[in-house]
C-alpha cells in the first residue's frame, strides 16, 4: 500500500521483497529519499514500542502553544466546562482571521486527540462571527493541551480485526438552534481508529430521534471502514457490533413495523434495518457509565474525562 500526500510518501505491506522492489522502481523515475522506519508524517509523530504504535502531535502542539504565547500558561484539566453554554451572542467581536487560524490548527490536532473533539466542534460553529466568549473557549482548549502535550492514540496487536463502535447524542444541546450533537467512536481490532463529534443538521424532537441519527452516522462509518479493510485484503467475516445507551433507539431499529412517530427518521431507519437484516450489524445496549462517546457529546469532569480517555486508548509516552 502506497500513501502519497504532495511530496511525502508512506509505503507499507507484509512483503518486504515487494516493498524493496517498489522503492527501487520509484527511485528510477523520481528523485526519492528513503527515511527508514516511519517516525514523522505531516505533523504526526509515530513512536514504535513493545506495547504497540503511538500516534501523537507533540511538536505540532508545542509550536502552537509557543505561537500563541501559551507555553507558560497554567494548565487546565478539561477542554470545556461541564456547564458551558456558548451562544452566538458571547461578547464583542474578535479578530476573525486569528480565530479561524487557531480553530483550524485545533481541528488538525483532533486527528490524534479525540478528547478535544467536542470542544473543537463547539468553537467551530462560530467561525463566521467569533466573539470574546468563543475566543476564551479556544484558549481553554489550549490550556488543557498544555497539561499533556504528548498524549496520543495507541495501537496494540490484539489478535483480531473485528469492528466495534459506540454512538451517542446529547439532545438539544446547542443554545442557538436547539440542534443535538452526535458522536461516535469506531474500534478496529480493539483500537480506536475513527471518531467524530458533530452538530446534527436538523432539530430532533426527542432523545430517541437524536440518538437514532447518531446511530445512523456511526453505522455509515463502520460500513466504510469494513469496505476499506476488505480492499486491503483483510478478512471481515465477523459481524460488526454497535453499542448504544438508548433502549428506545435500539427498539426502533429492531422493530419491523413502521410507526408515524418514526417516519421523520424513515431513511435512517431503513438504512440501519437493511444492515441488521443482512447480518452485517448487531446492536447492543451499554450503560451510560460505560458509554465511551460521552466525551464527544458533552463537557465532562476531569475524572470522567480521564476514565474515558483510558478506555479510548489515549496514552502519554512522554510523561514520567
Amino acid at each position: 500500500m502506497l500513501a502519497v500526500y504532495v511530496d511525502d510518501m508512506i509505503i507499507t505491506g507484509n512483503d518486504e521483497g515487494e516493498i524493496a522492489l517498489l522503492k527501487k522502481r520509484l527511485s528510477k523515475e523520481f528523485e526519492v529519499k528513503d527515511l527508514g522506519q516511519l517516525k514523522y508524517f505531516l505533523g504526526i509523530e509515530i513512536a514504535h514500542g513493545v506495547e504497540g504504535i503511538v500516534l501523537s502531535q507533540r511538536k505540532y502542539m508545542l509550536d502552537l502553544l509557543t505561537e500563541t504565547c501559551m507555553l507558560g500558561c497554567k494548565p487546565l484539566v478539561a477542554p470545556i466546562d461541564q456547564k458551558s453554554k456558548l451562544s452566538a451572542e458571547a461578547g464583542e467581536p474578535v479578530d476573525k482571521e486569528r480565530y479561524q487560524r487557531l480553530v483550524g490548527r485545533l481541528i488538525y490536532l483532533s486527528h490524534t486527540r479525540p478528547d478535544i473533539s467536542f470542544a473543537v466542534s463547539v468553537v467551530s460553529r462560530y467561525m463566521h462571527d467569533p466573539r470574546e466568549g468563543h475566543m476564551d473557549a479556544v484558549y481553554q482548549i489550549l490550556r488543557y493541551l498544555k497539561s499533556a502535550p504528548g498524549k496520543g492514540v495507541i495501537f496494540r496487536k490484539n489478535g483480531h480485526l473485528s469492528i466495534e463502535g459506540y454512538c451517542d447524542s446529547d439532545w438539544a444541546s446547542c443554545a442557538d438552534d436547539r440542534k443535538s450533537t452526535s458522536g461516535y467512536c469506531i474500534f478496529v481490532g480493539g483500537n480506536l481508529v475513527s471518531w467524530k463529534s458533530k452538530k446534527q443538521s436538523v432539530v430532533a424532537r426527542s432523545t430517541a430521534e437524536a440518538e437514532y441519527r447518531a446511530m445512523a452516522l456511526g453505522v455509515a462509518e463502520m460500513i466504510w471502514l469494513r469496505a476499506l479493510l476488505v480492499e486491503l485484503k483483510m478478512d471481515q467475516e465477523a459481524q460488526m457490533k454497535l453499542w448504544c445507551d438508548n433502549k428506545s433507539a435500539i427498539s426502533i431499529a429492531n422493530n419491523p413495523v413502521q410507526h408515524d412517530r418514526t417516519k421523520h427518521v424513515e431513511i435512517d431507519r431503513f438504512f440501519i434495518k437493511e444492515k441488521l437484516n443482512n447480518g452485517l450489524l448487531k446492536l447492543g445496549y451499554v450503560t451510560t457509565r460505560e458509554q465511551v462517546v460521552d466525551c464527544l457529546t458533552k463537557g465532562l469532569s476531569s475524572l470522567e474525562l480521564s476514565r474515558l480517555c483510558d478506555k479510548m486508548g489515549l496514552v502519554d509516552i512522554f510523561r514520567s
